[in-house]
């Protein structure tokens, strides 16, 4: 189990316990607003801080699959990359609220690999652990197809 050094991975070149640490990136409002236009989710706790209020939040609030894919952005602007084709699935749980002015981060751990008939392929079960401040937010896993 190693930290990866910048550069880019395929199936072969990594074992199980290998991980990677994104860089680092703070939501805005901004973030939160234009994910509700493109999404479509305008829930009231992600557009109105008195009503994140009433709902037991101190601020508005970060949709969680926001920060799902900040995070999938984060790992593909990390030094170490893989040498990814598709995502297969995900499966996250959203423990703790995001708000606005949060800095997100994550580690990327190789949990499983899977071998697949395309002898160019394989499968990487990643496993994502997503923290403020080391103060841990989501976890998750993916499935990447990745190339050997």
């Amino acid at each position: 189990m190693s930290e990866l050094a910048p550069g880019r991975y395929g199936f072969d070149d990594v074992a199980v316990g290998d991980y990677l640490l994104t860089p680092s990136r703070t939501v805005s409002v901004a973030d939160i607003d234009a994910f509700a236009a493109v999404s479509g989710d305008r829930f009231e706790i992600h557009m109105d801080d008195e009503a994140a209020r009433r709902h037991g939040f101190p601020a508005r609030v970060a949709h969680g699959l926001l920060v799902l894919a900040v995070v999938d952005g984060l790992k593909n602007a990390a030094p170490a990359q893989f040498k990814a084709i598709a995502s297969l699935e995900w499966n996250f749980t959203f423990r703790k609220p995001v708000f606005a002015g949060d800095e997100l981060a994550a580690r990327v751990a190789v949990a499983e690999k899977r071998a697949v008939s395309n002898p160019e392929r394989g499968i990487l079960g990643l496993t994502f652990d997503v923290s403020r401040n080391g103060d841990p937010l989501q976890s998750g896993r993916n499935l990447l197809m990745v190339y050997r």
